[in-house]
């Protein structure tokens, strides 16, 4: 089976005047077609760098390769082929719950009727039912990450990349988010690279780990999450679920540990001389 996605020996270093960090460092994944994969690594790993090098706002280093459906894909035509989603919730405040969610489909040439009438059909599912008329100040946290995500899949791209969605959400609102997610995605079975910092979410949401190292970030570490779908909340406790939550820990610690150590080098150095 061809790789829906497939990232060979990316790397990006960036340059203010005569400084120079390199963010990424041979990275190479591999995702295949309507698999849920979740990516976490310590803080400054260069996360969020891949997925703006998979969705074409930053170009990587000369020298790697990016394949979508098998075909190699240059990072100056990657802007518009996969549905991404940020961090933050990035609704506008003078549109609706409805025209916020058609507006990745209205810049993308989908007429605004035509537009709506998808969005109404989903409305319902995305559980903003009776929200439709609603400002973003409105809605509570939650909610307004439905929007995005609405606004998301109504994108229309077999490819999603969502970075950190549920980060600042208090933890009942997160896991019933979670649980929403997993939901929607089984009835469209998008392809998923979803960004946590969370290694609970990484395994309750996940086919599949991957961690990345300490920067400059490469693959460290990957692994399958062989439990049972749909995963009922009380999954977080079963031993196969704490097994997977023991390995990936010591792991994500040990880069987290690296990070802390090279930060901090030189103000070791400073105080030394």
């Amino acid at each position: 089976m061809v790789a829906k996605i497939n990232v060979k020996n990316i790397s990006k270093t960036f340059a203010a005047g005569s400084l120079k960090v390199k963010a990424l460092e041979d990275a190479n994944l591999s995702i295949k077609s309507g698999e849920f994969v979740t990516l976490v690594g310590p803080s400054g790993c260069g996360k969020s760098t891949l997925f703006n090098i998979l969705v074409g706002l930053t170009p990587p280093d000369p020298g790697g390769e990016l394949h979508i459906d098998g075909k190699h894909q240059p990072s100056d035509h990657l802007l518009g082929q996969v549905a991404f989603m940020p961090q933050r919730d990035m609704l506008l405040p003078w549109r609706t719950v409805l025209d916020n969610a058609i507006l990745a489909a209205e810049i993308d040439g989908v007429p605004k009727r035509r537009a709506r009438e998808r969005a109404n059909a989903s409305i319902e599912r995305f559980g903003l039912q009776g929200f439709e008329a609603h400002y973003p100040k409105q809605l509570s946290g939650g909610m307004r990450q439905r929007v995005a995500l609405m606004r998301t899949f109504l994108f229309e791209r077999d490819l999603m990349l969502l970075d950190e969605p549920f980060g600042a959400l208090d933890a009942l609102t997160r896991s019933l988010m979670q649980r929403w997610l997993l939901e929607v995605w089984e009835a469209e079975r998008r392809t998923v690279l979803f960004i946590t910092h969370d290694i609970d979410e990484a395994i309750f949401l996940g086919d599949r780990v991957v961690v990345m190292s300490a920067r400059p970030g490469h693959i460290k570490f990957e692994i399958e999450v062989k439990l049972p779908r749909p995963r009922a909340p009380e999954v977080v406790t079963a031993p196969e679920f704490i097994e997977l939550k023991r390995q990936l820990l010591g792991i994500v610690e040990e880069e987290s540990l690296k990070a802390f150590s090279a930060m901090n080098r030189p103000l070791l150095a400073d105080a030394k001389s």
